[in-house]
This record gives structure tokens, sequence and C-alpha cells, in this order.
């Protein structure tokens, strides 16, 4: 029996993304997801097995089954206020989930991980600009929960032959240029999502949280990056392991960012119509700006955006919006 790759959380917009372009090029994919924010339509041909990683029994007889020589781990609560308002949660389904996962891994003997972390276990740093080595000092249950599934791999790789890739994202956007698959979650708080729901009608208005950080236009910065370069990210990474690559964490960015004023005059721009914006007061742990420093993922992957394009991601991202109006996933 052939190799195959399990994915966890595939069926959730950065998973399926990624699932998509595993399938494209030949690859053999099992998706392990509860379905609790994914979608089945965004599989097309792929087995899914509706469950939880922290299944050990399950997990285990998959990677068995399915012979499993990486794993892709996206299951995960993203939601940094739910994560602030109910932690507990956050602890038990990203780290103690992950480290059934881990287990049922060492057990089967599989030998490589991609991990989806987050740029916010560096919590709110001093310049805005984040490298690897950076202080890590998350200020959420969300960041803390990934940063110690992260060091869980840390201290696994160290005395196993477990090699992994952390993929440290920054702001996600964008969905499938052809259309096939989108960011479908629902009560998004992301902003190009939330500013685009707001453009086709789903929203009365879209809000901007502070005007007056220290910025160029007052408003936060972020790194924004498209979902298929981020997608194909991960593809370098499992390829980096299967060619013997060492265990790395990696940042996931451009490398710039836009403020949310520039976002939004982009929604506008793209769609042709203004946008209701309600200006409000900061919220409370919400950095100025945070951008990746991505020489090292260039580096170590090769990896090269295609997509580092605002108006482009907004493209995408309304598209899908306008398409969900006319079929949406249930």
């Amino acid at each position: 029996m052939g190799e195959s790759i399990l994915v966890t959380g595939g069926a959730g917009y950065i998973g399926s993304h990624t699932v998509q372009q595993l399938t494209s090029r030949g690859e053999s994919v099992v998706v392990l997801d509860n379905l609790s924010t994914g979608f089945r339509q965004a599989l097309q041909g792929v087995t899914l097995v509706e469950g939880d990683v922290g299944n050990q029994q399950l997990v285990t007889a998959l990677l068995r089954e399915h012979n499993v020589h990486t794993v892709i781990h996206f299951a995960a609560h993203t939601i940094v206020p739910e994560s602030v308002s109910n932690p507990l949660k956050y602890y038990g389904n990203n780290t103690c989930q992950t480290r059934s996962l881990l287990a049922s891994c060492q057990a089967h003997g599989v030998k490589h991980f991609v991990f989806s972390s987050t740029a916010a276990v560096y919590g709110i740093p001093a310049s805005g600009l984040c490298a690897e080595d950076a202080l890590l000092a998350p200020i959420n249950a969300y960041g803390t929960s990934k940063l110690m599934s992260e060091w869980m791999l840390r201290d696994l790789g160290a005395v196993t032959d477990l090699r992994y890739v952390v993929l440290r994202y920054f702001n996600v956007a964008g969905s499938d240029p052809a259309g096939r698959i989108g960011q479908s979650t629902r009560k998004a708080t992301l902003l190009v999502k939330v500013a685009c729901e707001a453009s086709v009608g789903k929203r009365d208005s879209i809000s901007i949280f502070g005007t007056d950080y220290l910025t160029p236009d007052g408003t936060g910065v972020r790194d924004y990056i498209h979902v298929q370069d981020l997608a194909r990210a991960h593809l370098l990474a499992a390829d980096y392991l299967a060619a013997g690559g060492q265990s790395q964490t990696l940042n996931c960015g451009y490398g710039h960012g836009f403020s949310v004023r520039e976002v939004l005059r982009s929604v506008e721009r793209v769609s042709g119509k203004p946008l209701n914006i309600i200006e409000q007061p900061r919220r409370a742990g919400d950095p100025p700006a945070l951008i990746a420093s991505s020489d090292r993922i260039r580096t170590v992957l090769g990896w090269k955006p295609e997509l580092d394009d605002l108006d482009g991601i907004v493209t995408s991202s309304l598209a899908w919006e306008q398409k969900l109006l006319r079929e949406p996933w249930v």
C-alpha cells in the first residue's frame, strides 16, 4: 500500500486549500475533521473521516490503515476573543488534543509533522516586525495554546526521530481564485472576510477598532497573506521533511503590511461600492503593527509568494462571498 498524508482539520478554511493542492499533485490524502467549523463541500473526492484528533483509538487506526507518513495538523479553535472568555476550551482542544495526536503519531512511528501555528505567539512586539527568534509572549489563550503545542513538538523531536515544521501564520485572507472553495467560516472575525461580507450585504457595517495608533493612518497594520500561498508553504514543508530536512519554525507572511483603512479602501475599490464604516475604540491586546520577517521561509523552503497583491486578495474574497449568496454552504 502506498503512503498517505493525514490532514487534520482539512475541511476548514486553510486546510481545504492545502488538501486541494495536495490532491492536485497526486498525493494520497485522508482528512480527519469533526466538522465543527469545516464543511464537507470543501472536500471533493477526498477520504473524510469525521472525528476528533484527540480520539487516540481512531487516529491510531487511521495512521495504520492509510500508512500515514506525514501529518499536517490544522485542527484547532482559532477565535481570539473567544479564547479570552473561554480559555479552557482552547487549552482542551488546541493543546490537549494535540498532545493526544502526537502520542498516536509516536506510537505509529510517524516521522514528519507540519504544524499550523500563529503569529499570536509573539503577543505585542515592540517593533511590529517579528522574526522567528523574537520574544514569545502571547497575551491570550489562543496564542498560548499554540505555543504550548510548539513546545511539545520541540521536546518530542529532541528525544525521538520525529522531525517537524512549525508554520506561524500572520493574517490569512483570500480564497481559491478559481472559486471552487473559500473562506466559509461562520461568524468570521478576519478583517478581509468581514469587510467583504459587509460589501455584499451580509453585515450592516464594518468597524475599525482604534484610529489613534502610531501608524501612518492611525489604524492597525497587518501582514496579509493569500491562503493559496500559505497552503503551498505546507506542501513545501512536507517536501522539505521528506528530503531529510531538520526541524524548523517559520513565519508565513509577505514581510510588509497594510492598515485597516487600506484594506477597507481596497474592498470599496474592487466592489465599486462604499462601506458603512464605524470607528470604535481600540480593543485590548491589539498590537499597532504585526508583520512577518519572512526571510527564513524563503531560504529554507524556497517559498516565493505568487499572490502578493491586496486587490487580488480582496477580489478572490469578494467573488467567494458573492458565490455564497447564490449557493450557501451549510
